[in-house]
């Protein structure tokens, strides 16, 4: 393949395609990769929920994902393996995959995003932009997605012959040039799968962890005054905060063990500026708590009684997606004090 720019004096001008492994490493294409899920496959973006995902007979998944229909997604790079080793590899990482059920995937994507509450069905539909009502049946099928450089004749061949098996494989390349001005470009081409429309522990590396600088440094102007009084509130009353990849979850201590109380997260992560609730999920009030069912409904209604927050699955969110006067953020602290304050009546279940 070839790539030209055009000059003033309308000429072309070759770029140059360069070897990837010349130049960079292949950490470097996963990141790229992991940072740019939608520019993969050709029907619609990804969700990656897991990198260097360890399996059962002690491999390594470079990339682990979800699709919009909640469908597995195994991320291979070629690397310097051999056309049979490649394939080997991805069929044996997508035998793994289908046994994992929604618990394991959950538990990976905690793990990835470095927090312990989050919701993987709430964070999916979030991701995709779903219907508050659609719903979504994850790992109902698996697809392998192999990326490479140079996608061999063998590995297209066996790929294609899967394919008509109904094996749901994808072969990218990524080709990359550079201009002699150092402009990097990277172009990409599905060569194989232009789609039509249980082990006891699993492992992920994660992501970094945001520091509350870095964090009230990327709030817009809505939303550092909101976040600097609830984070003053939780210093000024010894609650931990427990930091995230985007955001932060509000705890109450229970001599070592944490209970979220809400999430905080910015503009620009999936769920947009906001605070959710945290009291339903598992790691919140109801799977640590010695308090009847009844208690996180009653802190979920007071939430509501604020005029603030709105449905969010079986949580509450509140979107800080304008200016808020002095009495809304004093009406979300207050929600916040009362919440802390129920919760620290009710011991730990035992």
């Amino acid at each position: 393949m070839k790539l030209y720019g055009i000059t003033p004096e309308e000429g072309f001008k070759e770029y140059i395609e360069t070897n990837f492994q010349n130049e960079y490493s292949e950490a470097i294409l996963e990141d790229w990769l992991e940072k740019n899920p939608h520019g993969i496959i050709e029907d619609g973006s990804l969700l990656i929920i897991g990198r260097q995902v360890v399996t059962n007979l002690g491999g390594f998944i470079d990339l682990l994902a979800l699709d919009k229909q909640g469908n597995l997604a195994v991320i291979e790079l070629k690397r310097g393996r051999t056309p049979r080793d490649t394939i080997t590899q991805a069929l044996e990482y997508a035998s793994f995959g289908e046994e994992l059920d929604y618990e394991q995937l959950e538990g990976i994507f905690r793990t990835y995003i470095n927090d312990e509450s989050a919701s993987l069905v709430q964070y999916h539909k979030e991701y995709f932009q779903l219907d508050v009502n659609e719903a979504v049946g994850f790992n109902k099928d698996q697809r392998m997605i192999i990326v490479g450089q140079k996608i061999t004749p063998e590995i297209r061949q066996t790929a294609t012959f899967l394919r008509r098996k109904n094996v749901r494989v994808t072969c990218v390349e990524f080709t990359f040039f550079e201009t002699e001005e150092k402009l990097r470009l990277l172009s990409s081409e599905i060569v194989v799968g232009k789609e039509p429309g249980k082990p006891s522990r699993i492992m992920s590396s994660s992501q970094k962890l945001v520091s509350e600088e870095q964090f009230m440094d990327s709030l817009d102007e809505y939303g550092k005054p909101v976040f600097g009084a609830l984070l003053q509130f939780a210093k000024s009353n010894d609650l931990p905060i427990h930091w995230g990849t985007k955001g932060f979850s509000l705890n109450v201590d229970f001599d070592g063990v944490h209970v979220a109380v809400c999430f905080g997260y910015p503009p620009h992560s999936v769920f947009k500026q906001s605070i959710y609730t945290a009291l339903l999920g598992r790691g919140g009030l109801l799977s640590k708590i010695n308090a009847p069912d009844t208690v996180p409904h009653d802190i979920l209604s007071d939430a509501k009684k604020t005029g603030l927050f709105q449905p969010a699955g079986n949580e509450l969110k509140c979107l800080i997606n304008r200016p808020f006067s002095e009495d809304e953020i004093g009406k979300i602290v207050s929600w916040c004090k009362n919440s802390v304050d129920v919760i620290r009546s009710y011991g730990l279940r035992e």
